[in-house]
């Protein structure tokens, strides 16, 4: 946050316009995809063999149940999202969502993204109020078909 409150106040000190949107993914982290996210490791960040076959056994082999006083629900295995509570959890969700920054610069707009906070921020002169407001809605219209794309 401390990044985007500089980026804002360095605009406004110029005599510029500043923008920010802010996205907040409700249980984002519970829907991560496991082949969505081990095929971006692989070809985005280039894990392979063991590590990647460690990933995919910590991703994969894991149950889930629920308890309701003395009575238990029956195990499921987990199909979706990244482990809450680990140190990988907010790390992995990170590199899932790691796309968004280059889609986001592609408009011009700053992104700044901490595990499932995104903002999106930009600034124009007073003039080009319009041509920034109309960025930002095309970028978060491609941000949307993004989180679509990766079931978040």
């Amino acid at each position: 946050m401390l990044k985007v409150l500089t980026d804002i106040l360095y605009a406004l000190d110029d005599g510029d316009l500043s923008v920010l949107a802010l996205l907040d993914l409700s249980a984002a982290f519970d829907t991560v995809d496991h082949d969505i996210l081990l095929t971006r490791l692989n070809v985005s960040f280039g894990i392979s063999g063991g590590a990647l076959d460690w990933l995919q056994s910590y991703l994969t082999s894991r149950l889930e149940c629920v308890r309701r006083g003395s009575a238990w629900s029956t195990h499921k295995t987990v199909r979706f999202g990244v482990p809450q509570g680990s140190v990988l959890g907010p790390r992995l969700f990170i590199l899932y969502t790691a796309g968004l920054i280059d889609l986001i610069k592609g408009f011009g707009l700053n992104p700044h993204l901490y595990a499932d906070d995104t903002q999106i921020q930009g600034s124009c002169r007073p003039g080009s109020a319009n041509q920034l407001q109309f960025t930002l809605s095309a970028c978060l219209d491609k941000v949307s078909d993004w989180m679509r794309l990766n079931r978040l």
